[in-house]
């Protein structure tokens, strides 16, 4: 796949990453996409803008910003993790997920109902990380999460059913998918580093990631 290509039909083969239900597949999205993402991002952004959310329990500000497109986004209040479908910050609702996200989502999650929340993490200072954690606060959880990286690589880690369990790091440059799912959809991950300088896509620097998610199971 060249830089200039778009999303292909079927999209390229995933490297084996060790563990069954993750998927990685780099550079799969090509230097028109990406550019093409992050012009409906920063688009979404004019209603949304993406806030510094706080832990549950001590209220402290995370390392990151968050916004969310979608039915549903995802939000971290001293009073816990939830799914809303009012952006608490302004009392409007989220932007929709962009066409190009859903139609990854098509290609690659392998799941019969599309996402409803796409949550949005920027890693914008130098000590933006991401903790160990499990995305499991959604009720859909044999779909996976799938996750696209835009700008700067970051080191991402992959870890076991508990926090204390042996893992294993990656590196996610800009236009990469992953996709956690399966045996692995409970598995602790999360982004050590980022590695500043080494993408020029995101004006002023830093790291955008998007997590697609189903979170209610689909009607029957």
């Amino acid at each position: 796949m060249t830089e200039d290509e778009d999303v292909p039909a079927l999209g390229p083969a995933p490297v084996e990453t060790g563990f069954p239900g993750i998927a990685l597949y780099p550079g799969y999205l090509g230097a028109a996409a990406q550019g093409a993402l992050l012009g409906a991002l920063l688009a979404g952004f004019a209603t949304a803008p993406p806030y510094r959310p706080r832990m549950p329990r001590t209220g402290q500000p995370w390392s990151i910003r968050q916004t969310n497109f979608g039915e549903l986004g995802w939000v971290s209040r001293p009073d816990g993790y939830f799914y809303s479908s009012t952006n608490e910050v302004n009392g409007g609702k989220w932007p929709a997920i962009p066409a190009a996200l859903l139609d990854i989502w098509a290609q690659v999650a392998h799941y019969p109902a599309p996402p409803e929340c796409c949550l949005v993490n920027l890693y914008d200072t130098p000590k933006s990380r991401m903790g160990l954690h499990r995305d499991e606060d959604e009720a859909a959880l044999d779909a996976p999460v799938v996750s696209i990286s835009l700008g700067d690589s970051c080191v991402f880690r992959v870890g076991g059913f508990a926090r204390s369990d042996k893992s294993k790091s990656f590196r996610l440059a800009s236009g990469d998918v992953a996709v956690i799912g399966g045996a692995s959809r409970l598995r602790y991950h999360g982004v050590d580093r980022v590695i500043p300088g080494s993408s020029r896509l995101v004006p002023g620097g830093g790291r955008i990631n998007l997590t697609l998610r189903r979170v209610m199971k689909p009607a029957q």
